[in-house]
């Protein structure tokens, strides 16, 4: 009889000690949430500021590379920008002032005409006719007159005899006012077709440019015409019309009293290519309560004609001019947490952070009130991941021009070598 061997039971692979099981559970999150205590610990290490790093740790980060520039002393302009349009001192729409045929017109289109100079000639020949009938009245009833004023002479001598009654002598003063007022009517009759006849020639009232001719010779004009004859404009001089914000008033008032004269500048529309300097004549007398701007007018002597009316304008006005501030490339200025600051280069290649209070800003530069002396270098370019302490490599910046090796360059004219 065949009997099966008999083996020792075995545990089953899982059967392990609950106890020693559940304590390894346990630990496992005590080890993790060391390792992470120590490694925040580690990292708060390396980026708090104005920490100690250990010996060599910045040599171990790549220097980011910036560009420079030192703070300066010198003066920074008070500077108002605005938009404004070129308007003519004097434009004057040349119109007959009589009706008659127009015989010449005695200038040219953009001609350059003085006052008093010949436009146009109307036909006078009805004027004249006019005028010496005036006067032909008028030597009448002057002859009129004197002899009411014999007859006056006469019936005063009969009156005072009784020769005559009082009445007729009456009647005879009535009647030499009576032409004296005729005869100081055709004088005005004369006078007015004197200024008739003058009208036929019509000369420019002001000095400006001739403008295109609206009507040639041959036509019938008359006063009515709304088109006129031509139009003459100042240009020399001339103004600029811009506006302003109310709240620059009261300073632009102050230094007009002082009697400064305030320079303005004309630029193109791109604002880039000035066009003329002039200077600040007035403003207006009343703010427009629609904008909250002042209307102001500068005249510009506009020898050169770069200004016509009606151009679109970029208007500089320098208000006042600080003396001997210090100031920096407004690139330089950062904002942030601790408001208005900069990144100070140190000398051992590396930058800080200072807190500054800025003034003005004109143009490219902006005046430092606090926080800067001149010489202070500053970072004008790479400043977006910089940090306290972080290390920095100083770059040429784009514009600036190698030096050249000594012995590398050649003079004019000299021949090059093999």
């Amino acid at each position: 009889m065949n009997q099966k061997p008999e083996f020792p039971a075995l545990a089953p692979a899982t059967d392990r000690s609950p106890a020693v099981s559940r304590k390894s559970r346990a630990g496992l999150p005590g080890l993790v949430l060391i390792a992470l205590v120590a490694a925040g610990l580690g990292l708060w290490w390396w980026v708090r500021p104005g920490g100690e790093k250990p010996a060599g740790s910045n040599r171990s980060v790549p220097a980011m590379s910036i560009v420079s520039a030192q703070a300066t002393q010198g003066d920074i302009a008070i500077n108002l920008d605005a938009l404004g349009t070129v308007t003519a001192l004097a434009t004057v729409t040349i119109r007959s002032q009589i009706a008659g045929k127009l015989l010449a017109v005695d200038f040219e289109e953009g001609q350059d005409l003085r006052k008093g100079d010949l436009l146009a000639e109307i036909d006078s020949r009805p004027y004249e006719a006019a005028l010496a009938q005036a006067k032909g009245q008028l030597a009448r009833d002057e002859a009129l007159l004197s002899g009411a004023r014999v007859d006056l002479q006469r019936y005063r001598s009969l009156s005072a005899q009784n020769a005559v009654p009082h009445q007729t002598l009456d009647t005879q003063v009535a009647l030499v006012a009576q032409y004296e007022g005729t005869v100081a009517a055709d004088h005005a009759q004369v006078t007015a077709a004197e200024v008739n006849l003058q009208y036929c020639r019509i000369v420019s009232p002001i000095d400006g440019r001739a403008g295109l001719r609206q009507v040639d010779a041959g036509n019938y004009v008359t006063a009515g015409d709304a088109s006129g004859i031509v139009v003459i404009t100042q240009l020399e001089p001339i103004s600029v019309l811009f506006t302003l914000p109310e709240d620059n008033l009261q300073a632009i008032a102050a230094r007009l009293r002082a009697g400064a004269t305030l320079p303005v500048q004309a630029f193109n529309r791109g604002g880039t290519t000035k066009l003329a300097d002039g200077s600040l004549k007035t403003f207006d007398s009343q703010i427009d309560p629609t904008t909250g701007t002042i209307k102001l007018r500068a005249t510009f002597g506009n020898g050169e004609r770069s200004l016509y009316p009606n151009q679109f304008v970029n208007i500089r006005l320098l208000l006042d001019t600080r003396r001997g501030v210090t100031q920096i490339p407004s690139a330089g200025v950062q904002r942030g947490v601790p408001g208005t600051f900069v990144y100070i280069v140190n000398p051992n290649d590396t930058v800080s952070v200072r807190k500054v209070e800025l003034g003005v800003t004109d143009g490219d530069h902006v005046e430092i009130l606090s926080g800067l002396k001149p010489g202070d270098a500053v970072v004008i370019d790479g400043a977006d991941k910089l940090r306290e302490g972080a290390r920095i490599s100083v770059r040429a910046p784009p514009d600036a021009t190698p030096p050249q090796a000594a012995g590398s360059g050649r003079r004019t004219g000299a021949r090059p070598g093999p």
